[in-house]
């Protein structure tokens, strides 16, 4: 993600990291902290889950998982083994000025985010970078109207870009097949964000909606 913060997304990072590693694969730490996030914020589960595929996703078996250990710099995706060879590897880049860095389940980029972090230790934590990310899709949705213009925007405000985005992520939600999810307050009228929903006849345009454009407005 490479994104600007809005000056509204304003979220106090003054926690711990919240998700240990224990026993569970570094995959399922980003989708534990994707949930826990959907539990306490307005977005649905199955957004962030596809978000996270699409932002820090490698290939494991046939699927497409999640790794909160990922960096990416310049366009470059690294996934690293551990936490701390993830950290080292980003304390370095950002020691030789190298700051736009992506980081964590959610990609957040350390030049625009990285100040609302106290640590890098913080930033990669998975349920910390997961609360982070729903609370500025939060701030996006309400800027744009639309959950197919907030997600285009955690990405891009440049309509290439944003439409290629939200492609990969429809193809995300696809993917995921039906997944349970938390209540959430606003009105879903997206198919493929509904419990029950098929991939193949699904999308991010919402239902009766078709004078909404897809996107939001491109400064």
């Amino acid at each position: 993600m490479s994104l600007r913060p809005m000056l509204s997304c304003c979220l106090v990072l003054c926690m711990t990291p919240g998700t240990g590693t224990g026993t569970r694969s570094p995959a399922a730490l980003c989708d534990d902290a994707a949930r826990i996030a959907a539990q306490v914020s307005d977005i649905p589960l199955r957004v962030l889950l596809a978000i996270t595929r699409v932002e820090s996703g490698r290939t494991d078996g046939n699927a497409v998982q999640p790794w909160p250990w990922t960096i990416n710099h310049a366009g470059i995706g690294n996934w690293f083994d551990s936490a701390a060879e993830a950290e080292v590897a980003a304390a370095t880049a950002l020691s030789e000025g190298n700051g736009n860095l992506d980081i964590g389940c959610f990609q957040l980029n350390h030049r625009w985010h990285g100040e609302n972090f106290a640590s890098l230790d913080q930033m990669f934590d998975p349920e910390t970078n997961a609360r982070y990310a729903a609370n500025f899709l939060s701030d996006l949705y309400a800027e744009m109207g639309d959950w197919p213009g907030a997600i285009a925007a955690y990405h891009s405000r440049n309509a290439g870009p944003a439409a290629s985005y939200l492609a990969k992520i429809e193809t995300a939600l696809a993917d995921l097949g039906v997944q349970p999810e938390p209540v959430v307050s606003r009105e879903n009228t997206y198919p493929l964000l509904q419990v029950g929903a098929r991939g193949s006849g699904g999308s991010l345009v919402p239902r009766f909606a078709a004078n909404r454009p897809l996107i939001g407005a491109v400064p």
